[in-house]
């Protein structure tokens, strides 16, 4: 059994960024994304693209044209769309005002599900999905404009 907590890495009037920590780790999913892959010279060009991806949700929100749908129809998981092959950078785009980060890797194969750590990555963002979803319709969170309130020391079980 694996438990979930959001962490927050950051948050303005435009949008709030937050990535899913497990076990209680102080290490966020982007994180572990951000030092698996910011020394890796062969992929700079695509690291750095999904940066200023980045870069501009921080500064414009989480906007549909940012990203590329990657899960199933019932659920919020996409990547960052940029024109890269190579890396992909998982997400949760809850609005245009909140997205949560999730984890990445080298895209290998010719879709993510035949890929296992990526297909990992993108179950584990299906689940956290759900489980979202079902604390807004008990409201133990809520949705308001850029924030998720009452997530600060909530934890999920997966």
């Amino acid at each position: 059994m694996k438990t979930i907590n959001l962490k927050t890495i950051e948050q303005n009037d435009n949008v709030s960024l937050y990535s899913i920590c497990f076990n209680g780790s102080d290490v966020s999913e982007y994180e572990d994304f951000l030092m698996k892959f910011k020394d890796n010279s062969t992929l700079n060009y695509d690291f750095q693209r999904i940066l200023l991806a980045l870069e501009k949700i921080i500064d414009r929100g989480a906007l549909e044209r940012f990203f590329r749908i990657e899960g199933k129809m019932n659920d919020r998981v996409s990547a960052l769309a940029i024109d890269s092959r190579k890396l992909r950078l998982y997400c949760l785009r809850i609005s245009d005002q909140i997205l949560i980060v999730g984890n990445g890797g080298v895209k290998t194969t010719r879709t993510y599900q035949e890929n296992e750590q990526l297909s990992g990555y993108v179950m584990d963002l299906q689940r956290f999905d759900e489980l979202l979803k079902q604390a807004q319709q008990n409201g133990s969170i809520t949705i308001e404009k850029n924030m998720i309130v009452g997530i600060d020391n909530k934890v999920f079980e997966i």
